[in-house]
């Protein structure tokens, strides 16, 4: 069913910009191979009919309202798209004659990490591919997919041609969401030079933990969406897809590159764990720094407040008169100075004695 180009809002008569939003590649009955760009999914009609594997890619601005009139104009399910999108990252939807995956792509803008779906769907002798313009990989991956479909055997049933133009999609896929935890890496090794230095303000490392840690949380969902895809087109037995051992181990190989990814990306994220159990203890001690020194200065205070006291009540009973007219000025003065000692020495000893004077202050 052809869907009007105003639903899909595609112009008409290839009045977009310059740039084209979709790229045909297709293996002709001749074993030859075609590349064909345009706008609209009617324009690549005529190359599917006569191709043997065909791959069309469809940039969009938004998947989710032009990409169910995309697929059914290439043929496919009117709501095999809606289907896919309704999944949180992932999805996986097995109809015998068609085959729809959603796998997430990721695009990170330094430290936010952005995850875009990649629809492909799949039916005899065609690999259609939808996804936001965020997302380039499959557009730079065109450049090189007719050397790629040459290399596909010409004996081969449409099952394993498919099955190995998508195994390269996938890992196409997978290659440059592997590429974007390199980049963490780096910020990762930023924040232990940060972290050496005991001059760095908290109130920027902290933040910054949090971002690299979501960050990651954000890449391992990613990956653990991916990786539920593709273990489920290795077990799934799709009519679509190939029955042939050695094709299908391409598909376990990048299960297990997934599987590597998600252990580096967990060990990342425990070192991270441990950069802020090192923040946190760092906090704890410069707190107990500074509760220690107060609790000096207090004692001190106590000593001292304690050594006042005592002589000047003493001097203020010195100070009435009728004990003034009878104690002699020097008496007066050495017991004021003698009291004094007493009381230093009495309070010195009885904090220190009751573990109020601090034994460790930097």
């Amino acid at each position: 069913m052809d869907v009007p180009a105003e639903e899909l809002a595609i112009p008409k008569n290839g009045a977009h910009t310059s740039q084209r939003r979709a790229t045909c590649v297709a293996l002709g009955k001749n074993k030859k191979t075609v590349k064909v760009e345009g706008n609209r999914p009617e324009e690549f009609l005529p190359t599917l009919r006569g191709s043997t594997l065909a791959w069309i890619n469809f940039v969009v601005d938004d998947i989710s309202i032009e990409g169910e009139g995309i697929a059914t104009s290439l043929g496919f399910s009117q709501a095999i798209v809606t289907t896919l999108l309704s999944s949180y990252q992932s999805n996986y939807e097995d109809r015998e004659a068609e085959l729809g995956i959603r796998v997430p792509a990721v695009s990170p803008d330094g430290m936010d990490v952005r995850v875009y779906p990649l629809v492909i769907l799949i039916r005899k002798g065609v690999i259609l591919s939808i996804h936001e313009t965020a997302i380039t990989r499959l557009v730079n991956f065109s450049r090189y997919a007719e050397t790629f479909m040459r290399k596909i055997k010409p004996d081969f049933e449409w099952q394993d041609k498919v099955t190995l133009l998508l195994w390269r999609i996938l890992d196409e896929n997978n290659s440059k969401n592997f590429d974007h935890l390199r980049g963490i890496e780096e910020q990762a090794d930023r924040l232990v030079k940060e972290l050496m230095d005991p001059k760095t303000p908290r109130d920027i490392l902290g933040p910054y933990i949090y971002k690299m840690k979501h960050a990651l949380i954000v890449y391992l969902d990613a990956l653990w969406a991916t990786l539920d895809v593709i273990n489920t087109l290795r077990y799934g037995d799709a009519e679509t897809l190939t029955d042939d051992k050695e094709l299908l181990d391409r598909i376990s190989a990048l299960s297990n590159n997934v599987t590597t990814q998600i252990s580096i990306s967990e060990h990342m994220s425990e070192v991270l764990a441990s950069g802020l159990e090192v923040l946190q203890s760092i906090y704890n001690n410069q707190l107990q720094i500074l509760n220690n020194r107060l609790a000096l200065v207090v004692t001190w205070l106590t000593v001292l407040g304690t050594a006042v006291l005592v002589p000047n009540t003493l001097a203020t009973i010195f100070g009435m008169s009728v004990i003034a007219d009878n104690v002699d000025g020097g008496a007066l003065i050495l017991i004021l100075i003698v009291s004094t000692v007493l009381a230093i020495i009495g309070s010195f000893w009885f904090v220190t004695k009751a573990g109020m004077m601090p034994k460790h202050v930097e």
